[in-house]
Order: C-alpha cells, then structure tokens, then sequence
C-alpha cells in the first residue's frame, strides 16, 4: 500500500516553504498530462518537480487550499483519496448520517479489524460509505480539480466475517453467510462478492461525477490507481481489476507498481528470492494488456523510495531504476506518476549505504538524477519504438480469479509464491522474451489477441468467471494462434459451485468446456493438436511444481519448441531485453539466463541514471545490468539544443545572438544540463550573472552547464 506516515505529515505541513513569486512559464505540452506526483501536502519549493499534474492527496477541509497552492504556482491539479479506507471516523461513528458504521469495518476470523493504525479501517463498502465518499469528492469539485481518483480498492482475503459483509453476503447470495475459510467454494464465494462491493463503490461515486459533468458542463475525469492483478494475488487481496471496465464513467487506471510491490520474493529454478525488475515488466505489462484491449489510459507509478524506511538509500536507487526500466520496456505507454509522496523522498532521512545506523538525507547525485530522469518522462510520447530482444509475441494468460483462490482452506488455495503464474512467465522473460500477461476476461474485446501468436495458459489457481471467453479464445487458434495448456486438473477449486458445473453444464473442470470449444472433446489426453491453422499442446504438469524445480524452466521451453515447430514463430533465446524508443533507449541485463554472450552497444550515448551525463561509447548489458539511454546519434539538430537536464528547462526565444532557455527545478539540488551545439560558446549566463562550471568537448560538440537549482524561473543564456 501506498503510505504517508501521519506524524511526519504533519511536521511537514507545519514548516511550509514561502512559495516564490516569480513567474513560470506554462510547458506547451503540460495539457497532454505526461507526468504527474501524488502529495499530501501543500506547494513546497524542495519538491518544485514541474510535472504537469500535481494529485493531491485527501477529502479534508484543508483539501482546497492544498489544491489552490499547486495551481497558483502552474500546476494541473487532480484529487486522489483512497477508497477502501481513509480518515473516515464521519462515516464509522455516524455523524454523517446517524447511523454507526463500525460493523463495516473489514474483519478477520478471530474478530479483529484491518487498518492503518487506530481507527482507520479498511472498510466492507455498503450503500451509504458511497454516498459518503461522494459529498467528500464534492470538495475537489469544487474546489476546480480536474479529475478524481479513487485508490486502491482492496477487500483483504482474510476478512470477510464482519456484521456488515454477512449482510452483503445474503443480500447479493440470496442465502446465510457461510464462514469462507470452511470449504473452497465458501472461499470463492466470499471473493466474488468482495471483487462486486468496490466495483459498486466505485460506480456509484462515477456516476455522480458524470452527473456534476453534465450539470456543470465539465469535464472532470475518473481513474482507479491500483496494484497490478500478480501483485493482489501475491499479496492475498481482492480488488475489482479487469471489471472495471464495466463501470461507466472510468477513465483509466494508475498502474501502483513500485519497489515494494515487485520486491516480493517469488520462485524459479526452485529458489525463491527478490526479483524486482522481472517482477515489475510483469507487473507493468498486466496492466497495459487490460487498458490496450478496452481503449482507456494508464499511467505508470515509480516510488524512488518505498513505504519500508529501513533499506538504505542504495538499495532504493537500485530497485528504482529496476521499477523504472520495466516501466519504459511498455512501448504503448508514455504517462507516468514519477513519484509519490515527493517531500518523504527530498526533505526524508534514510539509512546511508555505509553506515546503516545513520540516517541521512536524500544524496545529491541520486537527487540530480531523479530529476534527470522526471524531464526525460514527459519526452517518451515518441513515434517510433522497436525491440532488440527473444521471441516476441508470446503472453500468459492470467484471469481476476487469481485473486480468489489465496486464503483457506489450505494447503488447497493456490501456491503462495504464486508458482502457477511465475512457472510459465519467468522463464520467457529471463530469456529476453517480452512476454505479456493477457487478461481472460478481455478476451472478448475486438483484437485483443490479435498481436499474440503462442499463449501459455494453466487453470491451476485461477479459473474463468464465464464461459463467454473461452469462444474467442478457439476461434484465435483456429486462425494460427499456439496454445499451450498446463494442468494437471488437480486443483480443488475445479469444484466450486460455478457455471461449469451448474445448470445444465457438467465439467468436471473448466478446461472441459475450452476443450469441447477447441473441437477436442472433454476427454482429450495429453498431447499436440493440430486445431484449424492452430496448434493446441496438453501438457498434464502444475506450472507451480516448474517453478520449484531447478530444472523446470528447460523442462517448459522444450515442451514451447515442440509446440511452436513449423508454425513460423521464431524462436530467439537471449540474456537481454531492450527497447528503442525514438532517441531512447531502455535496457537491462538479465541473470538467471541463457549462457551467451552480453549484448554491447557501440555508439556514442548518455546514461540518465549519470547524474554528471558522461558520454559513453560502449555500454554493455551484463547481468544485472539497468540503463536508461540517450542515444546522442539521434539527436541531432543544426542549432543548439538541450538534451538532457535536471530541471525543467523551456526554449525562449532568442535575443540578441543568444540561445536561451527558462530553466526551474527542486530547491537545494543540483542541476546537470546536456547540449549539443557545433562550437564552443562564448558566454554562459544564469540571470545574467556568469556559469563557472561548464564543459565543451568539442570533438563531440557537447556542452556541459552545471548550477544550483532554484524553484523559481531564470533565464539560462548560451552565446556562441
């Protein structure tokens, strides 16, 4: 989760900076919202990041004047406030409308509640927690936001035994509460109606969004920030995902992606560790399959901190850049939430790298690459991308209920390591494979697997919520596409009461039914079939118990090669996954891979996460290995430009022969800014006032300024 500690919020608050009076001028391209901060707290020179949004953070009465303090120093403003729970003791004692709420609080067996310390819970949403959360968005409404999010949906697996969620149960099942953890389809039961309240939470404070629009005239948008479906899972919580597309008035989503999220330890080669990076592509791409097949955006998180203050500051820069890489390795989207939290990150204290008993603020060359990186965000809406990396088109089906299968009884829930999923997906993506998780419940949707050629699919902790999907899904192989289906048909959660086995339909497994689609029958023995244009491989393996062998991942990309023989995919095996976007480019080196040689750029290029911006020449991707690059070759320009920086810095018109830029950034950082420009210039000035610290290589026809930053707009002058 998301958190910001109270007590340091309210210090923060208490020592606002004077915001500067000096005019900023508005970035032309701000209206696109290419990058945006979360922050629950007012306008502060230290944190002047010059995103185009600001979200800020709660429905309280000082809300407005937070919101008025980023807008009057040029920022768009959004609202964010979570969902599931908040400083909502209005509605849990009553004094919004009279009746005490308490019993709604989220519940565990042996009768304690879930929160955040004190008494904020995490909330079972009845009707009136809507309502109520609606009069709070009204705030922001009035207040000008210009669009609201509503975080963080999330109904804890474990609860489920409060007065308030048995009356939801018999009100939606038509029959008495069943305690979920007696049986797995009480279990799945409960997850189902947990996945339906936050979905109709959500719909209602939409609606009456849509509402205001139309009365108003305006256009106030609505976003669902949320965790990634691997990630709920893994983290034993049920939250509305892919059936949001369903709620009328959604707009997007912001993928919550972060170092502490994708640092959960999972297994391959039957070790179970860290693997941030590969965890985090995964995490990324779940999240863009869903938003690609229904038309709606994404914005992708980074933290460059996490909620755990204890890790040092090395161990944050380096899960970062893992975060930030595998964000940039999505093609399709060029909208991020750089930071959340920004003052917990710039004016926060945490465990030097070399002495962890010192805590110690933000370092300097972390603080300039940061913002190095923020300016390059708002420049990744580039025309052109292409990979350099294994066998592309390859996707692993994942479904909500993954979600459902995670609490007791067990052992029978699904593996708590999440095996079932990282089985099949590791080991393509440790072989520089840009494998994607593909959402079944999309499945239905124009295209949605139209880019797709082989698709690796288990039943094993998951199981379709209709039967709708699997037609589209035996039409795709029909017309060429390759399915591999792992399942041993051992999982108990094949006999929960669905619709697989009731009515008229008697499955013994939902994999029956796909079968019986696919035209070979429910009774088809492990094998290869040839199915129209199509291929279908039956292999009767738990992907879990691939995970967990040291071998089981050879085991898997020899049963892939089968599969795939003469169909024209073309297999490629590497220890690399890299990305071009326009003049970027975004790489990491993978351990844990095949044994060949390390990819080597030869070129002439700008590692962003160098907060100097040397010039490198060569840059090989060893194991381990993350860059974000500036390719300096296609850059060019035949009048002096700026490159790379860490400041906001917007071209002004020329005066007086000289080049000229508005440059803004985080009070007490330092700024590195990058040119290219054919000679060595004659003067540089910073509000007229001469920059000692310069560089010309004129071999390269490079240009190097470096300066104190300011969170106030001045006036950078190059004369040549």
């Amino acid at each position: 989760m998301m958190t910001f500690p109270l007590l340091s919020l309210v210090a923060l608050l208490a020592a606002i900076s004077t915001a500067s009076s000096e005019p900023t001028m508005q970035d032309p391209r701000q209206t696109e919202e290419r990058t945006a901060f979360q922050t629950g707290g007012p306008y502060r020179d230290e944190v002047n990041s010059r995103a185009d949004v600001a979200i800020v953070y709660g429905i309280d009465k000082g809300m407005p004047e937070r919101v008025k303090t980023w807008r009057d120093r040029g920022y768009r403003v959004h609202l964010m406030t979570g969902v599931a729970w908040g400083e909502y003791q209005d509605y849990l004692y009553g004094r919004f409308d009279g009746i005490n709420h308490e019993d709604e609080a989220q519940t565990e067996r042996d009768g304690r509640k879930i929160g955040h310390g004190g008494d904020v819970w995490y909330m079972c949403p009845g009707i009136n927690y809507g309502k109520f959360l609606c009069v709070g968005v009204q705030l922001a409404l009035d207040a000008g936001v210009e669009a609201v999010h509503l975080e963080e949906p999330e109904f804890w697996v474990r609860a489920g035994y409060s007065e308030g969620f048995k009356r939801e149960w018999k009100d939606y099942y038509k029959e008495d509460w069943i305690a979920p953890h007696t049986s797995p389809d009480a279990q799945w039961r409960a997850s189902k109606l947990k996945y339906y309240l936050y979905r109709r939470a959500l719909q209602q404070v939409f609606a009456y969004i849509q509402d205001y629009n139309k009365r108003t005239g305006k256009k106030v948008r609505c976003y669902v920030p949320t965790h990634s479906l691997i990630n709920y899972a893994h983290w034993n919580i049920v939250s509305p995902e892919s059936s949001l597309a369903q709620i009328d008035g959604c707009d997007g989503y912001i993928a919550q992606v972060w170092t502490g999220t994708s640092r959960t330890p999972n297994v391959y080669r039957g070790a179970l560790k860290e693997r941030t990076f590969e965890t985090a592509f995964l995490e990324y791409g779940t999240m863009q399959n869903l938003v690609r097949a229904t038309g709606r955006g994404v914005w992708y998180l980074n933290d460059p901190i996490e909620d755990n203050p204890n890790h040092d500051w090395g161990d944050y820069q380096r899960n970062w850049e893992s975060t930030l890489v595998a964000s940039l390795l999505q093609p399709e989207v060029w909208q991020y939430e750089i930071m959340p939290w920004p003052d917990r990150i710039f004016l926060g204290r945490y465990p030097d790298p070399k002495n962890t008993r010192v805590r110690i603020p933000i370092p300097a060359g972390y603080a300039t690459e940061l913002q190095t990186v923020f300016r390059a965000l708002t420049d990744m809406k580039q025309r052109t991308s292409k990979w350099d990396a294994g066998t592309q088109g390859i996707g692993v089906v994942v479904s909500d209920s993954l979600m459902f299968q995670r609490g007791e009884p067990r052992p029978l829930s699904s593996d708590g390591n999440m095996g079932h999923f990282y089985g099949l997906a590791l080991p393509l993506v440790k072989r520089g494979m840009p494998v994607e998780p593909v959402q079944l419940e999309t499945m239905g949707l124009r295209n949605a697997l139209s880019k797709y050629r082989l698709l690796l699919m288990t039943y094993q902790g998951q199981k379709p919520l209709s039967p709708e999907v699997h037609a589209p899904l035996a039409k795709w192989v029909k017309d060429g596409g390759v399915l591999c289906f792992l399942d041993d048909d051992k999982d108990a959660y094949n006999q929960v009461r669905d619709w697989w086995n009731q009515g008229s339909n008697h499955y013994a497994t939902p994999r029956q039914h796909l079968f019986q689609e696919l035209g070979l029958g429910v009774d088809a023995a492990p094998g290869l079939y040839q199915v129209g244009k199509g291929k279908v491989l039956l292999a009767a393996v738990n992907p879990t118990t691939l995970a967990g062998d040291p071998k089981g991942d050879l085991t898997l990309m020899e049963k892939l090669r089968e599969a795939t023989k003469g169909t024209g995919i073309r297999w490629k095996e590497c220890s690399h996954l890299l990305l071009r976007r326009g003049r970027y480019i975004a790489a990491a080196g993978m351990d844990e891979s095949v044994d060949v040689p390390a990819k080597t750029l030869q070129g002439r290029f700008v590692d962003l996460f160098d907060p100097e911006l040397k010039l490198e020449k060569s840059v090989t991707l060893t194991p381990g290995k993350r860059t974000l690059l500036l390719d300096v070759d296609k850059a060019k320009s035949s009048t002096p430009q700026v490159l790379a920086s860490a400041c906001q810095a917007l071209k002004l018109p020329n005066k007086a022969g000289a080049y000229r830029w508005q440059v803004e950034g985080m009070s007490k950082t330092n700024a590195t800014v990058l040119l290219s420009c054919k000679s060595a210039p004659k003067s540089v000035t910073l509000d007229g006032a001469p920059v000692s610290d310069t560089h010309y290589d004129a071999q390269e026809h490079l240009l190097w300024v470096r300066f104190p930053n300011e969170a106030r707009a001045r006036e950078l002058s190059i004369a040549f």
